[in-house]
């Protein structure tokens, strides 16, 4: 878009202004779905950067850690454990391991079992978490040194529910941004119907505008500015409505889990800004062919 066009958008014609009635239902139309459809976009853009963030929070923090299951009897565990420990120790790549006390175990158990879950009366078997060095470990030959000393020993690298939480978390991002392109689509639609319908309604005036030497190009010019502006406004008013939305929400806490983490965060804040200028682009996109289309039908 040249810097001429821009600024007979943002100038405009007082004359050619009023080819397009300044109130009614388009201009109701056109605001509403346009606020409308930028507050939507902004809880897309939240979704879609919450998933991105825990998708990689996930794969970073969860493909270095791996836990280890200790099997035995209840008098044979802490002998056992410290076996496991000096293996993990000796193992090159194993950054750090640590058996988990009593109460943190319990303290995994407790959102099955409760609180007060006896875990001193249960045959529980020892965790021992396992955090990897980088480079990482050999899984294969350590898992083949445990069996051979700890055979009730079972490595656990998390890779088998890990991979189908990254993926979902992948998921759900690509369904915001898809979310975004269907909201695009479904404004300009719209946008397109109350431009459609205001040409429509001033048939008549654009025949005598017409007949005194306008050219189709200045009729236009006039939906185009109006139709854009609309957007404008209302993809402005509709993003500042749906940021304070963003805002109210629960801040992200491990309680909570991933749906209070549904927040911008940081310079993240600022993808919402672009939402009016883009609405605007969108409008002028779609009144533009809508005008020229029917303008060539009411020749």
């Amino acid at each position: 878009m040249s810097q001429g066009r821009i600024r007979k958008i943002l100038v405009g014609d007082a004359q050619a202004d009023r080819v397009v009635p300044p109130s009614g239902f388009t201009a109701q139309l056109t605001l509403f779905v346009s606020g409308a459809m930028a507050f939507l976009v902004v809880f897309a853009l939240a979704l879609s950067l919450a998933s991105g963030r825990l998708a990689d929070r996930w794969s970073q923090e969860l493909a270095r850690a791996a836990t280890l299951r200790i099997n035995a009897p209840q008098d044979q565990l802490p002998a056992q454990t410290q076996v496991a420990l000096t293996i993990l120790q000796q193992t090159p790549g194993v950054s750090s391991a640590k058996a988990l006390t009593p109460d943190e175990q319990a303290q995994l158990l407790s959102p099955w079992f409760g609180p007060d879950i006896p875990i001193d009366t249960l045959p529980v078997p020892q965790l021992i978490e396992i955090i990897e060095g980088n480079p990482g470990y050999d899984r294969a030959g350590l898992r083949l040194r445990l069996s051979a000393e700890l055979p009730g020993a079972v490595l656990d690298d998390h890779t088998r529910w890990r991979e189908p939480l990254v993926d979902a978390a992948n998921s759900l991002r690509r369904l915001g941004l898809f979310s975004i392109l269907l909201i695009g689509g479904a404004t300009a639609a719209m946008i397109t119907l109350a431009a459609n319908a205001a040409l429509a309604a001033n048939a008549q005036v654009i025949e005598v505008l017409r007949l005194v030497g306008a050219l189709d190009s200045y009729i236009a010019q006039a939906f185009i500015r109006r139709f854009t502006l609309r957007a404008l406004i209302g993809s402005a008013v509709g993003v500042v409505l749906g940021m304070i939305s963003i805002l109210l929400l629960p801040e992200a806490s491990d309680e909570g889990g991933f749906l209070t983490g549904l927040g911008f965060q940081g310079w993240g804040w600022a993808w919402p800004l672009l939402v009016p200028p883009l609405g605007a682009l969108v409008a002028f996109v779609a009144t533009g062919t809508a005008a020229r289309r029917k303008l060539r039908e009411l020749s």
